[in-house]
C-alpha cells in the first residue's frame, strides 16, 4: 500500500519512478526504483509512482497491479496516489500548441524506410506543405547551439554533440499518440519534480526532453543517471530482451543485490528484514555528488 501524502508533507525535494506498463519488473527496473526511493528518502523528500502508459499499443493487461505488487513486496512504498501518463493528454495538448507557436514544429510523412541513420527526418519534410490529412507525425526541430550541457549528478558533465543532439525528434506520432519525450518532459519539470533518478540509457533522451523543456518556459529538474544492469552476453536487462521476473519470495536477497550493483555500503548480516536494509541503505547512501 502506499502512504498518503497532503499538502503539507510535500518537500522540496520531489521524485518518482516512472515504468512502462509492459510487463512485471525485472532486476533491472528494481535498480532503478531503489536508487530513486533511496536518493528521496535519503534527502527526506517524497517518492511518487508514475504509470508511463501513453504507448496503449505496448501495454500488457495486468502489468501495472504486478508493478505495484513487486514494489510493495520489497517495501518500496511510494507517496500519495499512482499517476498515470495517459490522464495528462490535456497538459500534452497545450504543449504541443505552445511548440506549435514558437515555430518549432513541422509535419513530417517520413516512414522508416525514409528516415535518417540518426532516427531523423530524412525527406525535408519541413520545406514541403503537408496537409492535415495526410499521414504524418510531428517533429520539433533542434538547435543544439541553442542547449547548454547539465551536470549529472552520478555521470559527471554532460555536454552537448552532434552525436547526442539530432537535428529534429517526434513529438507526436503518425498514430496520433503523444511520443515520449514530449510527455516525458512535460511531466518531469519542476516543479512536478525537482530530482529524475533514472538509468544511463535515458542520457541521451535527457538533452532532448532538456531542450522542450527550455521551448515551453519550464525549470528542468536535477537529473543523475545510474549504470544500467546487463545479463551474461553484456545485453541491457529489459523486458525486450525476455529479462526474468522478480522472485517476490526472495525480497532481501533482491535489494541486497540491486545495492551491489550500485555500489552501495553492504547492510550488516544482521538486517534480513526488508525494512531493517532499506533503512540501513538510506542512511548511507552515497551517491551524491
Amino acid at each position: 500500500m502506499s502512504t498518503s501524502l497532503t499538502a503539507s508533507d510535500i518537500t522540496p525535494y520531489r521524485g518518482r519512478f516512472a515504468p512502462s506498463p509492459t510487463g512485471p519488473l525485472h532486476a533491472g527496473s528494481l535498480v532503478a526504483a531503489l536508487a530513486s526511493f533511496l536518493d528521496a528518502r535519503h534527502a527526506g523528500g517524497a517518492w511518487v509512482l508514475r504509470i508511463d502508459d501513453i504507448d496503449p499499443p505496448r501495454a500488457v493487461a495486468g502489468s501495472v497491479g504486478l508493478i505495484t505488487e513487486a514494489l510493495s513486496a520489497h517495501d518500496l512504498h511510494w507517496d500519495g496516489a499512482v499517476r498515470y501518463q495517459s490522464q495528462s493528454s490535456d497538459a500534452y495538448h497545450r504543449a504541443l500548441q505552445q511548440l506549435a507557436e514558437t515555430g518549432a514544429l513541422f509535419r513530417c510523412r517520413c516512414t522508416r524506410s525514409t528516415l535518417s541513420d540518426q532516427g531523423t527526418c530524412g525527406q525535408r519534410c519541413e520545406q514541403r506543405a503537408i496537409s492535415d490529412d495526410e499521414p504524418h507525425s510531428l517533429r520539433v526541430r533542434f538547435d543544439a547551439a541553442q542547449l547548454a550541457g547539465f551536470a549529472d549528478r552520478f555521470q559527471g558533465m554532460q555536454p552537448v554533440t552532434p552525436e547526442t543532439a539530432v537535428a529534429d525528434f517526434i513529438v507526436r506520432r503518425r498514430d496520433g499518440l503523444f511520443a515520449y519525450q514530449l510527455a516525458a518532459a512535460v511531466d518531469d519539470a519542476q516543479p512536478h519534480f525537482t530530482h529524475i533518478v533514472r538509468g544511463a540509457d535515458l542520457l541521451d533522451s535527457t538533452h532532448r526532453q532538456r531542450w522542450l523543456m527550455q521551448l515551453l518556459g519550464q525549470t528542468s529538474p536535477c537529473y543523475g543517471h545510474i549504470a544500467v544492469m546487463h545479463d551474461g552476453d553484456g545485453n541491457k536487462l529489459s523486458k525486450q530482451n525476455g529479462a526474468p521476473e522478480l522472485d517476490l519470495a526472495r525480497t532481501p536477497d533482491n535489494l541486497r543485490d540491486c545495492l551491489t550493483h550500485l555500489h552501495q555500503p553492504a547492510p550488516p548480516s544482521s538486517a534480513r528484514e526488508n525494512g531493517e536494509i532499506l533503512d540501513y541503505a538510506i542512511e548511507h547512501w552515497t551517491l551524491h555528488i
